[in-house]
């Protein structure tokens, strides 16, 4: 076996805003393994806010090469990298790689019915109610937006989204940034304008709170939930979660996840950090039967990578075997 890593630059559409800040072009780390001629690969994001640096996910990447001989698995990865970004390409590259294989069943046996597209979100980034009004309005013929908040004033954000997109479903993220004194007022605007979902209102460590309130609208975890481990704590507090192979560190344990979770009465959200098709393929396949998908990160780029995957205004289609899988 063979691994190379490296990282590359792509520029976004604008901007991407949320409540830690704004960003103009994402970062990915992409990981290939060759074994036998036949090639891999798996993307990754790198977040700083998990202490995350590009540098850093690389250098994890490559501290797992000399470990790569014949028989290494995914389950040997499991327990040589913690859950994350690093630990992401890898598996998800070692699960291409298996996919490529003649007469290989790994994909076909974990996801035996996939379907041939599944509707996604197109996510607006937050910035003032009049702002937000144009981008929704821009695209109120989808049928589902998510809409990014920030805390003091998100009740006038979500008016004014619901105004400029009254067919659409909407959820809203609000990335940790409201506190228990906007908590029961923005519950009950998202209500009001029949949001469906609520994505972390509150900051992980504060989450406790949660649990002291009517959820008339459902709340789902995001910075809260990385693994199965969280589960059991999260239960009496979140209503969803939403599940990122960047904070799994991979689809084998997200699919562990989100079997779980589902056994546990969760709902489930299959979302992703901004990158290319190639960390969407292999969330599209933990799409099917969930309560929401969000996987529109090449929409929001100015150019995606070769052999992207199809989108139209509402699905996100299969990935091409060209890509992934």
């Amino acid at each position: 076996m063979k691994l190379t890593v490296f990282s590359e630059e792509y520029p976004i559409n604008g901007n991407f805003t949320i409540s830690r800040g704004s960003k103009t072009a994402i970062h990915p780390v992409v990981c290939q393994i060759e074994k036998d001629g036949i090639i891999g690969q798996g993307e990754c994001i790198p977040y700083r806010y998990f202490s995350e640096t590009i540098e850093g996910v690389v250098e994890s990447i490559k501290s797992v090469n000399s470990q790569l001989i014949p028989n290494f698995t995914r389950d040997t990865l499991q327990n040589l990298l913690p859950p994350g970004a690093a630990r992401n390409a890898i598996d998800c590259a070692l699960w291409d790689l298996e996919s490529k294989y003649p007469n290989s069943s790994q994909i076909k046996s974990h996801f035996p019915n996939p379907p041939e597209k599944i509707v996604t979100a197109y996510t607006i980034s937050v910035a003032s109610p009049e702002k937000m009004h144009k981008q929704a309005l821009e695209n109120s013929t989808r049928s589902l937006l998510k809409l990014k908040l920030a805390g003091n004033g998100d009740d006038e954000r979500i008016q004014a989204v619901r105004e400029a997109a009254p067919n659409a479903t909407l959820i809203v993220d609000a990335n940790e940034a409201w506190s228990e004194f906007h908590l029961e007022c923005n519950i009950k605007a998202a209500k009001a304008y029949n949001v469906a979902m609520i994505e972390q209102p509150l900051p992980a460590e504060r989450d406790g709170a949660l649990g002291e309130i009517e959820r008339i609208v459902p709340i789902f975890a995001d910075e809260s939930l990385h693994t199965r481990k969280e589960l059991k704590a999260l239960k009496p507090l979140y209503d969803g979660i939403n599940i990122k192979l960047d904070k799994t560190g991979g689809l084998t344990e997200a699919i562990l996840l989100k079997k779980e979770a589902q056994d546990q009465g969760f709902k489930i959200m299959i979302g992703c950090m901004l990158g290319t098709s190639l960390s969407m393929a292999p969330a599209w396949y933990l799409a099917n039967d969930v309560e929401f998908v969000d996987l529109d990160g090449p929409l929001l780029l100015k150019q995606d990578r070769d052999h992207g995957i199809e989108y139209d205004d509402n699905h996100i289609y299969a990935p091409p075997k060209a890509l992934w899988g």
